[in-house]
């Protein structure tokens, strides 16, 4: 599809992902890039530091437990593409667990001659014999499915098996599953995914799966799913109308009934409970609920028509709820004070619902829910850490002691650094959380500032060995910016800052780049900032909008034309939060900010380097080549490198993480240092 703006763009053949000509114009600018910065005895040193970091035995060998196994997915030197394996608790409490392997990947791809990237596995319940395996050519968001006996750790001969695509499978039985897939023209959405729910027999070919479900076309994508827990079996089909609005239906034996709660509330089921998480404001049962609430009522009793809901949760100015998971009789809340991680306890009885702090856990920063087992027990995993405090990950029961599994290693010396939470007043007045690590007292000098501002993503203040050795550790100060259009502060948080107000998250932004020169923790020529994805469209816009705010900008895996973003891979997927270029009323604000039209030539714009992936399948490596092209044509000082496989991550296995890395921070260490010199 062609449009006005497309006609006039002299750089539209650079979206030709594999085409001859824009693949010869990619080696070399890699070329230029490579030799410019990987010359040194410097770069190899911290490749190989940083790899010596993502391979490092010693590191926790993070795992989902599935009955009464352990699962865990790890990649080192000699397992590069990542061996998938097994254990038992009391194994795995030990220094060198007796881990039994399931598959190879590395071993695999070298067999089939495919550069395999694993994508996960759906574990057959309540068996846990049987699994769905996706792998995705160098690292795509498109996956092969085959299915894996887990007993004779082997590819099933003749089992479900889909070709390339972004499907989503989900078992109902041994011998059915859901799935949804690319059944040929009409099957997707405008955005690529799945527009069709379908139940597939086993020993019958996929052209004879029976159509469940149908979403529209301009959905983002459509799912079934079966829920097999024992004494609540059912069937539900989730529509995704936009990224933000969503319906529930559940299957039954008559058809589909609709779970009526808000199309932007997200609605979830266990066993006799329906729990409604809002996103706006919602006025039902007499009572009115706000934005970022979490609620709970019997599902049996909703159906019925009973809207006298139990409020769980309810936000505050500086708490939100970050996530939650059910164990097999408690609910567990994580919530964000000022973006710092508190637990809490929730347990339903004759009574109502107990609220109780989760004991013995630290305030050291983040703590995540690594996972809990609700088919089974009351067991939960914890990972436990800070940005100078390495991860442990904790084992806890409800109501029981915590024990401490796994410590990971400290990668870096954080002696004399310390971790500061800031704020800074934007344009319109809010005040925006940031956190400073650095030793703290020196005189200004090279600063890293991150953030992301977008789909109500929350930043919070976790240990990163590859920040640690590539950054922290040579004398540079990293800053964590919370912006407006994440969730660090819940939905209106988010909210503030989508479609028309998109211009709050560089104005955010700016204010917490001004703030740390006016505290002297930096100067403009020393302040670099780095972002990936919808952070490297904020790191675009900080280029073209706020060019003298900084001394260097890094533009990972970006969208930067925003003009044609939505007719790009799973651009029209996020629309609910960016807006419709092709509205004029939508583009007169989009347009004010979008990168690729906002290039000016004569403008001073700081050295930059884009880094994307020609196997990125979600946001479009044109977006990157174009604007490289643009400020090539300007006279701009700009570098590029995309590597030709690695997905939206931009790598397929640790050495190419660190290789990638290693680019960015001897960019940034070296332009920052200039001004200094």
């Amino acid at each position: 599809m062609t449009d006005s703006a497309s006609a006039d763009d002299p750089y539209l053949w650079l979206e030709d992902v594999t085409g001859d000509r824009a693949l010869e114009w990619v080696r070399e600018r890699n070329a230029e890039t490579v030799g410019e910065l990987t010359h040194g005895d410097r770069f190899a040193g911290l490749r190989a530091e940083l790899r010596e970091v993502l391979d490092a035995d010693d590191r926790i060998p993070y795992v989902r437990r599935r009955g009464e196994y352990l699962y865990n997915f790890w990649q080192d030197a000699e397992h590069p593409r990542g061996l998938w394996r097994r254990t038992t608790l009391e194994e795995y409490r030990g220094p060198d667990p007796d881990w039994q392997p399931l598959l190879d990947v590395d071993a695999l791809a070298e067999t089939e001659g495919e550069n395999w990237v694993w994508q996960g596995a759906t574990v057959l319940r309540p068996g846990l014999r049987r699994c769905l395996v996706e792998l995705s050519r160098g690292g795509a968001d498109a996956t092969v499915v085959r299915e894996f006996d887990l007993e004779r750790r082997e590819f099933v001969p003749g089992g479900f098996e889909l070709p390339e695509a972004k499907s989503s499978v989900s078992w109902i039985d041994e011998d059915r599953i859901y799935v949804g897939t690319d059944f040929g023209a009409g099957s997707l959405t405008s955005s690529g995914y799945p527009r069709l729910v379908k139940e597939w027999r086993r020993g019958t070919p996929l052209a004879a799966a029976t159509l469940v479900f149908e979403g529209k076309p301009d959905d983002v994508a459509v799912r079934g799913l079966h829920d097999p827990t024992e004494g609540w079996e059912r069937d539900v089909v989730r529509r995704s109308i936009d990224f933000y609005r969503s319906e529930l239906y559940l299957r039954t034996g008559d058809g589909f009934v609709r779970v009526d709660v808000p199309d932007d509330a997200n609605a979830s089921l266990y066993r006799e409970w329906l729990l409604v998480r809002t996103r706006s404001p919602w006025r039902t049962g007499g009572a009115e609920h706000p934005a970022g609430a979490l609620l709970a009522i019997r599902l049996d009793d909703f159906l019925a028509g009973a809207r006298e809901l139990t409020v769980l949760f309810e936000p505050d100015a500086h708490t939100s709820l970050d996530y939650y998971a059910w164990t097999r009789h408690h609910l567990v809340l994580g919530t964000l004070n000022d973006v710092k991680t508190r637990l809490r306890v929730l347990t339903p009885g004759a009574d109502g619902w107990r609220d109780e702090p989760l004991a013995g856990v630290p305030s050291v920063g983040a703590v995540d829910l690594v996972g809990t087992e609700p088919h089974r027990d009351d067991e939960f995993l914890l990972d436990i850490s800070g940005f100078t405090a390495p991860s442990a990950l904790v084992r806890g029961h409800i109501g029981g002691e915590l024990e401490t599994l796994k410590q990971a290693p400290a990668f870096f010396d954080s002696t004399g650094l310390s971790a500061e939470q800031h704020f800074a007043t934007s344009h319109d007045g809010t005040r925006i959380p940031y956190f400073v690590v650095r030793a703290p007292g020196g005189a200004p000098g090279p600063t890293l500032l991150t953030g992301y501002g977008g789909f109500e993503v929350s930043l919070t203040p976790s240990y990163s060995g590859v920040i640690g050795r590539g950054w922290l550790a040579r004398g540079g100060t990293y800053v964590v910016a919370n912006l407006r259009g994440g969730g660090e502060y819940g939905p209106d948080w988010h909210n503030q800052a989508v479609k028309a107000h998109r211009h709050r998250v560089y104005e955010d932004f700016a204010a917490v780049a001004a703030d740390l020169v006016e505290r002297g923790i930096t100067t403009p020529a020393q302040l670099g900032i780095q972002g990936g994805s919808n952070g490297g469209l904020l790191t675009g816009v900080m280029l073209t909008r706020y060019p003298e705010l900084f001394g260097a900008i890094v533009s990972q895996v970006p969208l930067l034309d925003m003009r044609r973003y939505h007719r790009l891979l799973a651009g029209a997927s996020w629309m609910a939060e960016y807006g419709n270029p092709d509205e004029p009323a939508e583009w007169a604000y989009i347009g004010e900010y979008s990168p690729y039209q906002n290039v000016h030539s004569g403008r001073n714009y700081p050295p930059t380097l884009f880094v994307t992936s020609t196997r990125d399948d979600r946001v479009h490596p044109g977006h990157a080549r174009k604007m490289v092209a643009l400020l090539r044509e300007y006279g701009c000082d700009v570098r590029y490198h995309e590597n030709i496989e690695g997905g939206h991550g931009a790598a397929a296995d640790n050495a190419q993480l660190a290789f990638k890395w290693a680019l960015v921070f001897e960019f940034l260490w070296e332009q920052l240092n200039r001004a200094g010199r």
